[in-house]
């Protein structure tokens, strides 16, 4: 079966499942006898609050109930609300999520258990693509057991869709997302579940359309030059559409079960940007009759595609169980980006065009056997990954405004293949020696066999990682629980580090930078410790330490080598001033992740507010790793030193209404990269919601979103030199060659929505 005739497969299985579902309603009984109903959930009365779990290992639980009343977008808007999470994106973006303030690359993002392919070079998935529409729950797996992935240095991120084993009926959404200047974006969903004790199904189909103009200030100082100081106006707007699909069918029979369920998300997005730079800093204002000084536009057309299949089920078998699991996902991406500039915006011309072309496919699957007996359970078994990934990256010549399409840019590594096998056996004891403590050991032997594949050929790579866990569960009394973990996770290098192209003036003019085939996964010892307390039949408090010892971390370094134009070694006779210094990524040392993690939700009862419910967590972190550069102990990129969240809902019951509001806030991150150090920061987010139940199967909702106009601030020192050496000098002796401060608003957001269950 061909790549393109499995991707149009995939595309059709979650509609054609729908209309399946649809097509058997009339022969199901009207409601199953474990399954609520969908209007129990969509137009619910009740507050909802963290789920407990009876997980071995420490893992946080919320329904779609705990988020939904805010009438969030996507994953990535959800995911504000839960312990630790931070996101370093653009004024009303929550796209790649860092969990315990480290880079996204350290977070594990799976769907349903599974990998979730995506577009990024870190590995990272960008969560504001699933629509919160198809989720049921989100998981946060603070440490993982044997039978789990070990990616997920700072954490996993598992999003379970919605299923219909566990609703039954149907419903309606139509709603609009307006912004403050007055544009409107709609949206549309339609789902239904239904079934038996024997066989249940599920299908929803979701139309999401999104905008997001932001106003962008940034103001350049060169102390070098001060006459060449500079104030920048931007418009920025993204303006897209997310359309989705997905599906489920499961049987359940004497002795086993057996589900298959598909996903389709469909991305079309446009990112416009228009800047007109002023070398008179009194300017204010982005659009000037009388401007003399340069223009730029910038267009980006995005297309992504994710596609994923999945099957599993369970077989009684002798004593004990069979799990099967197989799944098959891919993801395609293009992009193209233009850059226009001139002296006005009506008379730009093209001066570059850039293509990027991603397509990644994986082959997954697992088998594992799990036997009971009393007070003991034995799991063992072993995980499969074929991955693969084709990136492009074209960067075609362009002169006086017409583009060289016989050119592929100057970039010889533009255009790669990653190859990755992954066979992972383990094995998993659980003992309950009393009915008070509960012990998980575990041991998972992760096997990596990568091959790169660019125009130097192709280098291969093997990795073998025995990773431990541990797991101890303590329940001093039925409201009362203690928990530890140990556990050894896997980072694996970012794809560009990977591919062994040499580029020269990088990252400055006498350097050139080449990737490394050779790099090692990064790997790290972490260590969890945590209380949770029951307060109430719904209350819940929690706290957590966390630590995480990081080795082999990877860093750009420099090799002390000379090559020329070609990346080739230096050969007697060269002349020196076309020799370039190699820059390339190496695992070079450690670094350590610390922090505590708080959260607490429950109704004021206590106080004689019963119809009140209160949430707040709130994530302390630290971080050391040394600089390759400066040789200085700096914290992990962007990580703040704290995160909360704090919000309310209350409910009149006689008028049938509920209203409530939330807090989001995070402290200062900062970055080190060769040539600058940027600082950022943000203001808090506010947003809230008011609603209106008719009955048991209508609600009316009305939310506002970044009510405070936050604003995000940028400040970015940038230092140069002709080399590696000089550069250093300069930024030990704090000699500045441009100096920044970018600051950037998008404006409040208000959505309203219309729920109808049936």
């Amino acid at each position: 079966m061909s790549y393109i005739t499995r991707l149009a497969w995939s595309v059709s299985l979650a509609p054609l499942v729908f209309a399946a579902s649809v097509a058997s309603a009339q022969d199901l009984p009207v409601e199953t006898a474990d399954a609520p109903t969908v209007e129990a959930l969509v137009v619910t009365g009740d507050i909802v609050f963290r789920n407990r779990t009876t997980d071995e290992n420490p893992v946080l639980s919320y329904d779609l109930e705990y988020f939904q009343r805010f009438e969030p977008v996507s994953v990535g808007e959800m995911l504000k609300r839960v312990p630790g999470v931070t996101f370093t994106s653009d004024v009303l973006e929550f796209d790649g999520v860092s969990m315990r303030g480290l880079p996204p690359g350290y977070t594990k993002v799976t769907i349903n258990g599974r990998r979730a392919p995506g577009g990024p070079d870190d590995g990272s998935f960008m969560v504001d693509r699933i629509p919160a529409e198809l989720v049921e729950r989100i998981e946060i797996v603070r440490s993982p057991t044997a039978d789990q992935p070990s990616d997920g240095m700072a954490g996993t991120l598992n999003v379970v869709l919605k299923e219909g084993a566990t609703l039954h009926g149907g419903y309606a959404k139509a709603g609009v997302l307006v912004n403050e200047d007055g544009e409107a974006r709609p949206s549309a969903s339609l789902a239904y579940a239904g079934g038996d004790q024997a066989f249940s199904y599920w299908g929803a189909l979701n139309y999401q359309g999104r905008r997001n103009p932001k106003k962008k200030v940034s103001f350049r100082n060169y102390p070098g030059d001060p006459e060449d100081a500079n104030v920048a106006y931007e418009d920025d707007t993204r303006d897209g559409v997310d359309i989705s699909a997905n599906g489920e069918l499961a049987w359940r029979f004497d002795g086993g079960r057996l589900r298959l369920d598909g996903l389709v998300i469909d991305t079309d997005r446009d990112e416009d940007e228009h800047v007109v730079t002023y070398t008179d800093t009194t300017r204010t204002t982005l659009v000037d009759p009388d401007v003399e000084d340069p223009v730029a536009d910038q267009h980006e057309r995005i297309k992504q595609r994710t596609y994923s299949f999945g099957a599993d089920g369970e077989l009684d078998l002798g004593p004990g169980s069979l799990d099967l699991d197989f799944g098959w996902s891919a993801y395609e991406e293009d992009k193209t980006t233009t850059e226009e500039i001139g002296e006005d915006f009506d008379e730009v011309e093209l001066d570059a065009y850039e293509e990027v072309r991603i397509e990644d496919e994986e082959w997954e699957g697992g088998a594992a056997y799990t036997f009971e007996g009393s007070g003991v359970e034995l799991k063992g078994g072993v995980d499969y990954l074929r991955k693969t990934r084709d990136g492009a990256l074209v960067e075609f010549e362009v002169d006086d405004g017409v583009i060289d399409w016989t050119d592929f840019g100057s970039d010889p590594g533009g255009v790669y293949q990653i190859k990755e096998t992954r066979i992972d056996p383990f094995v998993r004891l659980t003992l309950e020696p009393t009915d008070m403590v509960t012990l998980d050991l575990g041991l998972r032997y992760e096997t990596t066999d990568r091959e790169v594949t660019s125009d130097e050929g192709t280098q291969g790579y093997e990795a073998k990682d025995l990773n431990p866990s541990a797991h101890l569960t303590v329940n001093t009394s039925p409201a009362d629980v203690f928990r530890a973990s140990i556990a050894r996770t896997v980072r694996r290098p970012s794809y560009p580090l990977l591919t062994p192209a040499f580029i020269d003036e990088e990252p400055a003019d006498e350097d050139g930078l080449r990737g490394n085939p050779a790099l090692q996964n990064e790997t790290a010892w972490g260590l969890d410790a945590g209380y949770e307390r029951r307060i109430g039949a719904r209350g819940i408090f929690g706290v957590n330490l966390f630590y995480r010892n990081v080795e082999d971390l990877i860093e750009i370094v420099d090799t002390g080598l000379n090559v020329d134009e070609d990346g080739e070694p230096e050969e007697t006779g060269d002349d020196p001033d076309d020799l370039f210094n190699l820059i390339t990524p190496r695992n070079i040392g450690s670094g350590d992740i610390w922090g505590v993690e708080f959260d607490f939700s429950m109704p004021l009862a206590a106080v004689g507010l019963p119809d009140t419910g209160v949430f707040f967590n709130y994530t302390w972190m630290e971080s050391s790793v040394r600089d390759p550069f400066t040789g200085l102990d700096r914290a992990f990129t962007n990580q703040p030193s704290h995160v909360y969240n704090i919000g309310f809902i209350h409910t009149l019951p006689m008028y049938d209404v509920s209203f409530g509001a939330s807090l989001y806030d995070r402290d200062e991150g900062f970055a080190s990269a060769l040539d600058e150090e940027v600082a950022v920061d943000y203001d808090a987010d506010l947003e809230a919601f008011i609603e209106k139940r008719f009955g048991e199967r209508v609600v009316l909702r009305f939310a506002g979103m970044n009510l405070l106009d936050k604003e995000k601030r940028e400040s970015i020192r940038k230092f140069d030199g002709d080399s590696i050496q000089e550069l250093m000098e300069n930024r030990a002796n704090g000699d500045v060659d441009e100096f920044e401060i970018e600051s950037e608003r998008s404006g409040a957001l208000y959505q309203v929505t219309l729920r109808v269950a049936f």
